[in-house]
């Protein structure tokens, strides 16, 4: 996750360099559930609303989040699916407070009605995310269901007006680039506090719509639009975050970003760029699916690491016996094509690997997703 807003205040306020981020252990970001009451057209899990068997028990992910704790796990992201359709969401959500995780709650708002908003408030999430694909005409059409915006506009009101910290979750594509001035305003008349922008990556029905992607265009000038704002946001004072998903050249763009607004600030960015290090799938970002496979993130669902029914989470994170993980927990990754000549190399890691392996089959190729020209990858 590249955290805009963190970089927009320290251009405002800038801080020391530190070393080089090292959580004590990964962010995981758990699939607890494949069922949903949508069927999105770009979704990673090929989700659908039926039951899917030999997903984990609920005392079998107490056991694995035990292990998560012991293996100093920070943070779950609690996915699916439709989270909420799991039966014991909240029991699994009050046990990963009691453990002391930073807990998020990752929905697509259309179940969370005045009822389901107290009970989400008692299990005390610490953030709850809700998607919106576009405006109303828009987001009903990626979502196949008249009245889904609707719906979740709704959710995102009341737990807004609940106390609970919510942000909105908006994946780009060439059908909603156009949409997203008037959400990123829609998002501020609102009072939301966060906005999370993810590109769209080649992983499960996002691979089969991946003609839907946006231009390289599309993606300098959203990402222009997001920067400005964030910058506004920042100088206006306002407590909102901005970040990105799943496009770590964002990075880099952020940084010629800076040379043209404040040249004498861009070698301080460049070392607090370097310091954040790009893409960490397989080393600070991991995934758990719903039947307890785990994979280096959410776009890996084609390649699995092993399963915590057979093998604890933290004995699978630290096996290099994976060829896809060696590579991945190298450093430098052992990146080609115009990555490898890259300059930008040490700020965005390499970008997401997925790409480069759905389109070539080899996930150490050039990721097809990055948006800088070839001057720029020198400059």
């Amino acid at each position: 996750m590249f955290r805009i807003s963190h970089f927009m205040h320290e251009l405002k306020a800038p801080t020391a360099v530190g070393p080089a981020r090292k959580p004590p252990g990964p962010v995981v970001i758990w699939n607890l559930v494949r069922r949903c009451n949508l069927t999105c057209k770009h979704c990673y899990s090929i989700s659908a609303d039926k039951d899917f068997t030999g997903e984990l028990t609920t005392d079998e992910v107490f056991g694995v989040m035990d292990d998560l704790k012991a293996f100093k796990v920070p943070a779950l992201i609690l996915s699916g699916g439709e989270p909420l359709l799991r039966p014991d969401i909240f029991d699994i959500g009050r046990r990963a407070k009691q453990l002391r995780f930073y807990t998020a709650l990752s929905t697509n708002g259309t179940l969370i009605d005045e009822a389901m908003t107290a009970r989400i408030a008692q299990a005390d999430f610490d953030y709850v995310g809700i998607s919106l694909d576009g405006l109303a005409a828009t987001h009903d059409k990626f979502r196949r269901k008249e009245g889904a915006f609707d719906a979740s506009l709704a959710a995102l009101r009341r737990c807004r007006d609940t106390g609970l910290k919510v942000g909105v979750r908006f994946t780009l594509t060439r059908d909603n680039y156009g949409d997203l001035p008037a959400l990123l305003q829609l998002v501020e008349d609102e009072g939301i506090d966060r906005f999370y922008l993810s590109h769209l990556n080649y992983a499960g029905r996002g691979n089969k719509n991946r003609r839907d992607d946006a231009h390289h265009l599309m993606t300098r000038e959203a990402m222009e639009l997001l920067f400005d704002t964030c910058w506004r946001h920042a100088q206006e004072c306002r407590r909102s975050e901005f970040t990105t998903g799943n496009n770590d050249a964002d990075g880099a763009w952020l940084l010629l970003w800076v040379r043209r607004h404040a040249p004498r600030l861009e070698l301080h960015l460049k070392m607090k760029l370097m310091q954040w290090g790009g893409n960490a799938s397989g080393v600070n970002v991991a995934n758990i699916d719903n039947l307890g496979n785990v994979h280096p993130d959410t776009m890996w669902w084609h390649h699995s690491l092993g399963n915590v029914r057979e093998r604890p989470f933290s004995a699978i994170w630290q096996d290099r016996s994976d060829p896809l993980m060696a590579g991945l927990k190298s450093s430098p990754r052992p990146v080609g094509g115009r990555c490898a000549r890259c300059v930008h190399f040490p700020i965005c890691g390499g970008n997401t690997r997925v790409r480069a392996q759905q389109l070539t089959g080899d996930p150490w190729a050039e990721d097809p997703g990055c948006y800088l020209t070839e001057e720029e990858i020198l400059q």
